[in-house]
């Protein structure tokens, strides 16, 4: 929420069309903030150079500067309904706010005509009320700001030199965590944890922003959970909430990260669940705590890496940089079959400007069928991902994807794929990443994945596989990272007791 005005409203429960409109607030707020610039702009411009601007143009911009003002205090009003905002924060948000569009007004009846004809004297207080109306729009646009993205977002990595003008303490408070050389030696929360729940999730749950009642920026906020109760179950990750938000399809709108937002990694993900179910611990250290062969290599990758959120090493479902098929020499794919392809809907991408690797997703075609994935093997050596999720692939499709040899990694979540068909994956020998969350595979199904000596992860959510099938297929894959857990009643179930408040701030 940047710019003008959201008011400080009682806890209640708005009503849909209210939070509808509310988010239009950050769009229609950018309109005061530029025509008041453009008028101040023009208004130095004559005074400065003797350039003689239209004082109806002027007047006008001032119209539509109060006009869109008072819209976005309205606005503002309806979006601080949910509730999710720092009180001090917003009620200095709410009075700034408030003051520009009073004061544009104020500037607009001041330059009319009519009103300096009659009142002369009241024409030498325009442009000392215009530069008040720019003040305080500068300091509400900065409030807004410390709303949405935290009070430090424009100072954190301020150098020193602005940091001692502005008075703030020194830099080594923003300073990124530094690279993890032993990783056994390492705090859990403080280098693990905590860089990624400020990477996926802080901007949201903060002291200036708590969505749904929850912090997640320390831990004692992390401990003492949400409005509904604590999202921590020490011991078990998969019967937390923090998790389980996390593993609902992206689409549903109690899933987090929010869609558009950047999603959690596997690793990530496993890392997570790994603490919760170790106690979530603040004060440990890796060797403090028991390391399972499936969490084994992701806290071995963090040695390699430094632990700073967004580096370009931590994109969603980013490539295993000693990858093989990342690093093959591969022929450029045909562009008429590029062509046809994204003439079904497909989107095709290049996994680098060096490499003639493709990503192939049928993100906008879920009517994606078993006979349009034969027009896949066109491409067999260059595509390396490929997302069919919610599609109606069956496992006659597979059949035709299990030709696609440089496969690394494969999406299938959600379409109608069985046991019968993941024997067509078998030769896929450099598939490293299946996702088979939400389909009918069964602990029969598992036999084939034992197979398939470089994958890494499987996501075996909502699946009908039982412990003992899991149980077998890790014994048989030590090494294999194996996400798996809650089925489709417990998630029922989850949805089922989220209050009404709570589903609208998740929204």
């Amino acid at each position: 929420m940047n710019g003008s005005i959201c008011l400080l409203a009682e806890p209640v429960q708005p009503a849909d069309w209210m939070l509808f409109l509310g988010h239009f607030h950050p769009l229609v707020v950018h309109l005061p903030i530029g025509f008041l610039l453009i008028a101040g702009l023009l208004e130095l411009d004559r005074i400065t150079r003797r350039n003689t601007v239209s004082s109806h143009t002027i007047t006008l911009i001032l119209f539509w500067s109060a006009v869109s003002a008072t819209l976005a205090c309205v606005l503002g009003y309806l979006l601080s309904l949910g509730g999710e905002y720092e009180a001090d924060t917003l009620v200095s948000h709410q009075w700034l706010g408030i003051g520009v569009a009073v004061f544009a007004w104020l500037a607009w009846a001041v330059k009319r005509e009519n009103l300096g004809q009659k009142l002369p004297v009241v024409k030498r207080l325009y442009l000392p009320i215009l530069s008040v109306a720019i003040v305080l729009l500068l300091a509400a646009g900065h409030q807004g700001g410390n709303l949405t993205h935290g009070s430090d977002y424009l100072t954190q990595y301020a150098p020193d030199p602005i940091r001692q003008l502005a008075g703030l303490s020194p830099a080594e408070s923003v300073t990124p965590a530094k690279p993890i050389t032993d990783v056994n030696q390492a705090m859990v929360y403080e280098q693990i944890i905590s860089p990624i729940l400020q990477s996926r999730c802080v901007q949201c749950h903060n002291a200036d922003k708590s969505k749904g009642g929850l912090r997640l920026d320390n831990p004692e906020q992390i401990t003492k959970g949400a409005k509904e109760g604590p999202v921590l179950v020490a011991g078990s990750g998969a019967r937390s909430t923090l998790i389980k938000v996390c593993l609902l399809p992206e689409d549903d709108k109690h899933h987090m990260p929010p869609k558009g937002k950047s999603q959690l990694t596997d690793s990530q993900l496993a890392l997570l669940t790994w603490w919760i179910d170790e106690g979530a611990p603040f004060t440990k250290k890796v060797a403090e705590l028991t390391v399972s062969e499936t969490v084994r290599p992701a806290l071995a990758s963090l040695e390699t890496r430094q632990t700073v959120p967004n580096t370009a090493s931590d994109k969603p479902d980013g490539p295993a940089a000693d990858s093989p098929v990342l690093a093959m020499n591969v022929p450029a794919a045909n562009p008429i079959v590029v062509a046809e392809l994204k003439k079904m809907g497909l989107i095709v991408l290049p996994l680098s400007e060096t490499k003639n690797q493709l990503e192939v997703s049928a993100v906008n075609v879920r009517s994606f069928t078993d006979a349009q994935a034969a027009e896949l093997t066109k491409l067999g050596e260059q595509i390396v991902w490929l997302k069919l999720g919610e599609t109606n692939l069956s496992d006659a499709g597979l059949a035709q994807i299990g030709k696609l040899k440089n496969l690394q990694k494969l999406h299938l979540e959600q379409t109608k794929v069985t046991d019968a068909g993941l024997k067509y994956l078998t030769d896929l020998t450099n598939l490293e990443y299946l996702n088979l969350y939400g389909t009918s595979i069964t602990d029969a199904g598992l036999v084939q994945l034992s197979g398939l000596k470089s994958l890494k992860t499987v996501y075996l959510w909502q699946t009908k596989v039982t412990p003992s099938g899991i149980a077998t297929l890790q014994k048989a894959r030590p090494q294999l990272t194996i996400i798996g857990g809650i089925n489709e009643q417990e998630v029922a179930d989850f949805v089922k007791t989220t209050s009404p408040e709570e589903k609208k701030e998740n929204e």
